[in-house]
Order: C-alpha cells, then sequence, then structure tokens
C-alpha cells in the first residue's frame, strides 16, 4: 500500500524541500501536487520575479469574452479586440459579428457594434490614430468531402457601352441545358468600352468612323440550385441570366469554365471603415477594389496605406493586384502589382523600400512568392535576399524591426512548412540592411521548433517572445508553455517566466502604454494530445509584467509636456527624474493579427536633460518615423522604463 502523508505533513512540504522528501516516499501523487505548489510558490518570489518576471489572468466579465482574432492598441490607451464571426460559423450566418474595447488602465470592457464580418481583415494605424480595417469574410471554407451543390467562378460580361448593370444576390444563372446556378452576392458589371476607330482609303481620304465595343466584365461566386452531379462542369459554356428582358438579356451574359464539388476556400470582401478612437465607432470608407480576406496593410512614409494579398471574393488568391488607401481622401487607388501569398509580413525600411521577410499565414502555393527579398515601389522591382536557414519553413513565422529602427536590423523567428506541414524550425535569422549585400544570418536558436510565436517589442531594447505550438494549430497537444527574451546588443536568448495558457493560431501579443504586454486568442483545432476532442477558442487573457517593473525601485515619470513633436522633432517634458533618465524610445502601437505584426517599432530619440525637464528629439526620416502616434517610454540605467506619454508624428 502506497504511503500516503498526512494534511499536516503536506502543508510542512510546502517550503523547498517539498518535491525531494515526497520523491523519497514513493508517494507519485503528492510529488506532483507538491511540484505544482513549490512551483507556484518559487515563481512568486520577488527575486525570481526580477529576474523572469511574471504572468498574471485577467478577469474579464463573462459577457465581454471574445474570439480574439485582431488585436489593436489605440491612442487612448484602449485595446480594440476585433473578432467578427470569431472563426465560428454559426455566428457567421446569423450575422453576430463582435468587437470588444477594454481599458486596461481602468479594466472597463465595451461592446462596439461591428457593421461588418471582419473576421481575418488586415488594419493599419493611420497618421490621426484611427485605426484602418479592411477586408474580412463573405463566406467560409467548405472542405473536401463536404461540398454537396456544385459551385465556383462565374464571369459576368456586360456588352452595353451605354450602362453600368448591378445583378444582386439570388441572381440565376441558366446554362443550355437547363441546369441553374445562384450567385451568393451582389455584382456590379461596368459599361463596356466604346471606342472609334480611323482607317483610310487607299487616296488618302479618310473612312467612315468604326465603332469598337469591349465587352466589361465582372466576377462572381456562384453555386448550383440544386446538389447532385448535374451542377458539375469542366468545360466552358456560356450562361443566360434570368429575368433580364430586351437588349438587357443580349448584353449581359456569364461564362463558366469549372463548376465542380471541390473544397471551397474562405471569401473575402472589400468593405473599409476606420475606427475611430474618441467616437469608439467604425466609420465606412470607400471599399477596395479587390476583396481581400487574409490581406497586410502596412503604412507608409506618407501615411498611406498599402493593402497587399488575401483572398478574393471567388476564394483565390490576389494575383498582385494590390492598391494604396489616401486617408485625406478615403479612397483607394491602384499600386504596383505583384503577387504575395497571405498575411505577407511587410516592413517600411530606411529610404522608402518594402522589406518582405517570407513571414506568412499561408494561403498560396508553396513555389510562389516565398522568398524574402526587398520592395521597391517606385520601380516595382524586387531583389532578393539569400541566407535564409529553413527557408521553406517561413509560415506561420514571426518577424520585426528589431530596436531601434535606427539599426536596421531585422528578424524571422521560428515558423513551419506550408499549410499542415509537420515540419516547424527553430531557427531565428537577422539580416542588416545597413550593411551592402545584406544577408541572413542565423540568430540564436528557440529551445523548440515552433509556430504562430508572439514577439514583442520592450522599451528596454530587448524582444519579449511568447507561446506559439510546435505543430499545425497545437496538434498533439503541441503548444509551448516557454517565453525568453531576444537581446540584440548580445544577439542571445535569456529564459523569460512561463505563461499558463496555451497560444497558437489566432494568437496575439501587444505592449501595453504601462510597459506589460497583453497576449490574446489561440484557436487549435484540438483540446487534447490524442487529438480527439475538437478544439475551443481560448478566451482567458493573460499579462506578463517584465522584469523591469519588478526591481522594487520607483518608476521615472514624464510629466507635462507637448501631444506632438515640433517641426524639428522635437519635445520638452517637466519631470524631477532628469538625473536618472538615460534613454528614450518611441514606440508605435501594435496592430496584429495572426503572428502579423507589421506596425511596430521602436525609435531611439536624442536626449538632452536640464534641472527639471528633458527634451527628446526623433529623427525626421518618415521612412524611420511614419506619421502617427507613438507611446513616448524613457528609461533609466537598470532599463527602468516610464508609463508611456502618447506623442502625436506630422
Amino acid at each position: 500500500m502506497a504511503y500516503r502523508p498526512s494534511d499536516r505533513l503536506k502543508k510542512q512540504l510546502l517550503g523547498g524541500g517539498a518535491v525531494l522528501l515526497l520523491a523519497g516516499l514513493n508517494a507519485p501523487a503528492a510529488v506532483s501536487f507538491a511540484t505544482e505548489k513549490y512551483h507556484a510558490y518559487k515563481i512568486a518570489q520577488p527575486g525570481y520575479k526580477a529576474k523572469y518576471g511574471s504572468w498574471q489572468g485577467l478577469d474579464v466579465p463573462p459577457g465581454f469574452r471574445v474570439n480574439a482574432i485582431h488585436a489593436a492598441l489605440l491612442h487612448t490607451g484602449k485595446v480594440l479586440l476585433i473578432a467578427g464571426s470569431g472563426n465560428d460559423q454559426k455566428r457567421f450566418d446569423s450575422g453576430t459579428f463582435e468587437t470588444i474595447l477594454w481599458d486596461p488602465a481602468r479594466n472597463t470592457f465595451k461592446k462596439i457594434p461591428t457593421p461588418e464580418d471582419f473576421f481575418c481583415a488586415g488594419h493599419s494605424q493611420l497618421p490621426d490614430g484611427r485605426l484602418l480595417v479592411a477586408g474580412g469574410t463573405a463566406r467560409y471554407e467548405i472542405l473536401d468531402g463536404e461540398v454537396k451543390k456544385a459551385g465556383g467562378r462565374m464571369r459576368v460580361k456586360n456588352e452595353s457601352p451605354d450602362k453600368a448593370v448591378t445583378l444582386k444576390k439570388g441572381t440565376v444563372f441558366r446554362s443550355g441545358s437547363g441546369v441553374e446556378y445562384v450567385s451568393k452576392f451582389d455584382v456590379t458589371v461596368p459599361k463596356a468600352k466604346r471606342r472609334f476607330e480611323i482607317s483610310f482609303f487607299e487616296s488618302g481620304r479618310v473612312k467612315p468612323w468604326k465603332t469598337k465595343v469591349t465587352a466589361a466584365e465582372a466576377r462572381v461566386f456562384v453555386e448550383a440550385r440544386e446538389a447532385g452531379p448535374q451542377g458539375l462542369t469542366t468545360e466552358a459554356a456560356q450562361y443566360e441570366v434570368v429575368g433580364l428582358k430586351g437588349k438587357d438579356a443580349d448584353n449581359v451574359y456569364g461564362l463558366a469554365q469549372k463548376l465542380t464539388t471541390e473544397k471551397q476556400d474562405f471569401q473575402g470582401i472589400k468593405a473599409a471603415y476606420e475606427f475611430d478612437p474618441r467616437a469608439e465607432r467604425y466609420v465606412p470608407v470607400a471599399p477596395m477594389k479587390e476583396a481581400r480576406w487574409y490581406p497586410t496593410l502596412v503604412t507608409l512614409q506618407d501615411g498611406r496605406v498599402l493593402a497587399v494579398s488575401g483572398l478574393d471574393d471567388i476564394g483565390d488568391v490576389v494575383p498582385g493586384d494590390n492598391e494604396i488607401y489616401d486617408p485625406r481622401t478615403k479612397k483607394w487607388a491602384k499600386a504596383p502589382f505583384r503577387y504575395f501569398p497571405t498575411y505577407p509580413a511587410l516592413f517600411l525600411t530606411q529610404g522608402g523600400k518594402l522589406l518582405y521577410t517570407g513571414s506568412n499565414a499561408g494561403y498560396g502555393p508553396a513555389t510562389k512568392g516565398r522568398a524574402p527579398g526587398l520592395w521597391d515601389l517606385k520601380t516595382n522591382t524586387f531583389t532578393t535576399l539569400r541566407g535564409l536557414t529553413d527557408a521553406d519553413q517561413l509560415e506561420t513565422s514571426a518577424s520585426l524591426v528589431l530596436p531601434p529602427v535606427q539599426a536596421q536590423k531585422f528578424m524571422v523567428l521560428g515558423g513551419g512548412g506550408v499549410g499542415e506541414s509537420p515540419l516547424s524550425t527553430a531557427r531565428t535569422s537577422i539580416i542588416d540592411l545597413s550593411k551592402p549585400g545584406a544577408a541572413f544570418a542565423d540568430g540564436p536558436a528557440l529551445p523548440q521548433g515552433t509556430r504562430y510565436l508572439s514577439s514583442v517589442l520592450l522599451p528596454d531594447d530587448t524582444v519579449f517572445t511568447t507561446g506559439g505550438s510546435e505543430q499545425y494549430r497545437g496538434r498533439n497537444g503541441s503548444d509551448i508553455l516557454k517565453a525568453q527574451f531576444y537581446v540584440p546588443k548580445d544577439n542571445a536568448l535569456r529564459a523569460a517566466a512561463d505563461p499558463t495558457v496555451g497560444r497558437n493560431y489566432h494568437a496575439e501579443a501587444l505592449l501595453l502604454p504601462d510597459g506589460r504586454v497583453a497576449t490574446f486568442g489561440s484557436d487549435p483545432l484540438f483540446d487534447d494530445a490524442d487529438n480527439t476532442k475538437l478544439g475551443t477558442f481560448e478566451q482567458r487573457v493573460e499579462i506578463f509584467t517584465p522584469p523591469y517593473l519588478h526591481g522594487g525601485g520607483r518608476r521615472p515619470a514624464l510629466g507635462d509636456g507637448p501631444q506632438e513633436l515640433d517641426q524639428n522633432g522635437r519635445a520638452t517634458f517637466r519631470t524631477a527624474d532628469a538625473a536618472r533618465i538615460t534613454a528614450a524610445r518611441l514606440m508605435r502601437p501594435s496592430a496584429v493579427t495572426h503572428t502579423t505584426d507589421v506596425e511596430q517599432r521602436s525609435v531611439a530619440l536624442a536626449l538632452t536633460k536640464s534641472g527639471h525637464s528633458v527634451t527628446v528629439e526623433a529623427p525626421l526620416d518618415r521612412t524611420l518615423v511614419p506619421p502617427g502616434w507613438y507611446m513616448l517610454f524613457v528609461t533609466d540605467a537598470e532599463g527602468t522604463p516610464s508609463q508611456a506619454k502618447w506623442v502625436r508624428v506630422d
């Protein structure tokens, strides 16, 4: 019979010798019990927290728990958590879309009316502090074997040069054999193009004018009205639009090549909105030309926003039709054509080129658009960059601009093979674009192969990384309950306190104005290591307090000062801690989803001190400091940061 310690002995064993003593008593259950208790005791000690930091769960009221697909920090200090339909087909079908606004300072929550399904949209910080949100979900995927009605792309032609034609959702297209297909969305086909042609007789006299009409075209996803094999076709055919009369019936028709019951991917929307942090509501702006699901939005040096990639309105990867949003006109314009897989990690570099690290979130062929490189928007040229280890494992990797941005060093961390590949890598790699002929070089390896790693810049010039899983969406219970710091000046990793909540697909992390890091989300395929219990979305929020807030001393503090930098990039703040302050950083707030955060960057500031004030000075180069709101942190010699002040760069 196994030895069972008394209650009194259990209490006595909660100190430092518990594990060793119980191991000698042949009590496996008690050892497990004591190990957990001892671990809880150890991580609660001030010395441990000062070295590794600490984690604390956030008490979110039941009515405000949300499937956080997107997280963005606003210049009000509040965090916008966007779920849309939250990867929940039932919510999508019912039109139940969610956004929660969390105020970390007061720990209050507010529901925000959400006009579209922003699930898997893109987002970017605008110069005035609004958040641009564009794209989202028009239709959920249907997997192989589950598609009952044939469907696919219908090209709708309009041969009338006199008027555009709008066909509403539910429009019926009929084949020559009488099979009918129904459109799933509204579609507007522009007017046909009319061109007058001039030609000449041999004598040199002008021949009569000729008019040439080129049909306009739009596309829409259609589905057979009835289930069954009669809806299947792989041959090109023309389809009449049921209900059109007269000339409209002659001018408007459908063309389809392939209508099958193969897997149907997610489909995107064109909608775009600005979230107003003051009014705390979404404001509609002009829609994009292309529908996008899984797009990346990246702010350029002039404050405009580039939108790239995504799945379009029929579920195909947008082939390279990129566009730029102008926050002054609230409209979109054509951008240079270039193909990327979905959610590509694109970073504005000094001089205005965009670095594509190769990190992405998945959709697209394994052999197209995967290589990292520098993209010159002015010439639309792309220079491939070499040296990246495990270059076939960039999907679901993390990427960031290492602090400070003036160093022009960029880092890639972890990742996996394309799709549901079992491959994952522990590789980190760094490229220094300040050097001629720059190439990637290996950094310190992660503890194990890691997908979905969250990586956050901190005001002490370190990088905090946490979570992820070794396998696709945490299969086989492979969530990684580990965290670490990357220290750029040492090119080394060091351990951080372990999180208690696993984070994989659909997880986010971001820096808060008080210097802590908040983590959200996770969407595992399964909830057990045997892959038998379907996964549930992780709605718990966990917050990491870095070691620099556990030092025990008083934090430096900034007093009164302006909310904007002047024309020379300067601002002066009153402070009683001028003598203690040794460094200052502008930190751009995050807008993160799917391990993709191309917004965050840390800018080193020149620092001038006087008796009771400090003056900071930022670079005037907008390719280093894009316009917008930033958190201003000052730190002391120990790396302890102040509470952030919000400062706008015009």
